[in-house]
């Protein structure tokens, strides 16, 4: 049975424009997918797709410039008048999926036949500019008035076809708060240990898309309990059951910790960080700077802001995985002595976290940021005794607000003693406000001339040298010279 029902849509106008050429052409062309089930939800959609009775040749014909993105399948990309480039794709129908991921072949067809190979009810939607109503083949409408997921046909079938699909369930249902249908998912219980047959590449932008998409404690929780983070991730499913020191985690166990880490991590994604009520908590070693801190709700806010701020946009994708994988070095550290201790975790969780992100092929440098990321995440201990040097070094690293934002994730998932945070923070807006350092005052060859032979010491010397400047033992070139040859003089490294 179909339903159509008037639904506001507000459709780029290079978009419309599209659809209306094909429409003068003769073809029929709806909008379709994401942007038709966002605007039912009244969000604001991200892209907006166009299918079409037109065969991507006619596509094709009709437009100046389009790429081919998927031919055999009518997928195309027409540049619409505003520069930006719209799917556009001919109605289809799939033949048998033989391995997991494509159809064998497929039949371009009519629009009803397309919404029934779609994979759940609320992306098999149209909406036809036209007429300014929403088309409904397959029972969307209602589902999303009863926020419920629920697959087009049987669940099986669909998680069968395209086993990405079983992940896909669970980001969605996480970001529309909608309740998984019944038998659904059952089906992602049956089949979970598919979801690992998917390439990494596409695991990864999965998992991606729940770290990123404002709901990552609600999809983790999801992938937990449905079976497929043990297949997917079983570096963060050892996760749960290991116990920790009730002193400095209340929270419980490692996995709970990091669930709650996830949820500090939307509201501040969404731009409303909740300032803790710390009211619960005792200090717990105020020379470490274990204590709540002064801050007003107001200074904390503005303060998690700015460090989100000031990250780019390679620091905001590392920092929610380092939030997930910042703790699974943990379960191969665990030892009681005298107390729950995890002696080196960050270490090894760092090697961890590097070898799980090569496993998914994620890029080098997110790699590199990530393992970083969680290598000196226990640095903020000892924060307020680093000498001056290595802390500015620190504070000037780019990197510095993903790791002071790592640091009050951690903190507001167990002690919430943020005092350190505080202090951090306070001190890198200092180090933000002071002139950039001047070029060095002594170099390589200088070092040589003063009689040090070549070799990674050299390095090591500029080094420290430059610490001494940045702690004011040293202010000028000359008195950078004698420190060297003083160190030189005493067996620097060479």
């Amino acid at each position: 049975m179909t339903t159509r029902k008037k639904v506001a849509f507000a459709a780029p106008q290079a978009a419309l424009d599209i659809a209306s050429r094909l429409r003068g052409a003769g073809h029929t062309a709806y909008f379709c997918g994401g942007a038709v089930r966002d605007a039912i939800m009244g969000k604001t959609p991200k892209d907006y797709d166009i299918a079409t009775s037109a065969t991507p040749d006619r596509i094709e014909a009709l437009f100046d410039k389009t790429i081919p993105v998927g031919r055999a399948f009518g997928v195309m990309l027409v540049e619409g008048g505003d520069g930006v480039f719209y799917e556009t794709a001919a109605f289809r129908s799939d033949g048998r999926y033989i391995d997991g991921r494509r159809p064998e072949e497929v039949a371009f067809s009519r629009p009803e036949e397309d919404a029934k190979r779609r994979d759940f009810t609320l992306n098999a939607l149209f909406y036809d500019p036209e007429t300014g109503t929403v088309i409904d083949y397959v029972g969307g409408l209602e589902d999303i008035s009863r926020r419920l997921l629920r697959t087009v046909g049987d669940a099986r079938e669909r998680f069968a076809e395209d086993r990405l699909r079983l992940l896909r369930a669970v980001r969605f249902a996480a970001r529309t708060g909608f309740e998984i249908e019944s038998g659904a998912w059952a089906a992602i219980g049956e089949m979970a240990a598919q979801s690992a047959l998917v390439s990494p590449e596409r695991i990864a932008a999965e998992l991606e898309g729940m770290l990123t998409g404002g709901a990552s404690r609600a999809s983790f929780d999801l992938l937990k309990r449905s079976g497929m983070l043990f297949h997917v991730l079983p570096e963060v499913e050892a996760l749960a059951g290991v116990e920790q020191p009730p002193d400095f985690h209340p929270e419980g166990d490692v996995w709970e910790h990091t669930l709650l880490l996830l949820e500090e991590l939307d509201a501040a994604r969404s731009g409303r960080p909740i300032p803790p009520d710390r009211s619960a908590f005792g200090d717990v070693d105020a020379a470490r700077g274990m204590t709540g801190g002064d801050f007003t709700a107001e200074e904390y806010v503005a303060g998690v802001l700015e460090c989100r701020e000031r990250m780019g946009e390679a620091l905001r994708l590392a920092l929610p995985w380092a939030a997930l994988l910042h703790d699974i070095g943990k379960p191969g550290a665990f030892s009681v002595s005298d107390r729950i201790r995890f002696n080196n975790h960050d270490q090894e969780g760092a090697a961890l976290a590097g070898e799980t992100l090569r496993r998914l092929r994620r890029p080098r440098r997110l790699v590199e940021t990530v393992a970083d990321l969680i290598g000196r995440h226990m640095h903020f201990a000892n924060l307020r005794r680093m000498r001056t040097g290595k802390l500015r070094h620190w504070l000037a690293d780019p990197s510095f607000p993903a790791h002071l934002e790592l640091h009050r994730l951690d903190c507001m998932a167990s002690h919430r003693m943020l005092a350190n945070w505080q202090f951090g923070l306070t001190r890198w807006r200092t180090e933000l406000a002071t002139p950039p350092p001047r070029e060095p005052l002594i170099g390589g060859k200088d070092l040589l001339a003063l009689g040090m032979r070549p070799g990674p010491g050299v390095g090591a010397l500029l080094r420290a040298i430059d610490d001494a400047r940045l702690e004011g033992e040293v202010t000028d070139r000359e008195g950078a010279l004698e420190m060297a040859l003083r160190l030189i003089r005493r067996g620097a490294p060479s």
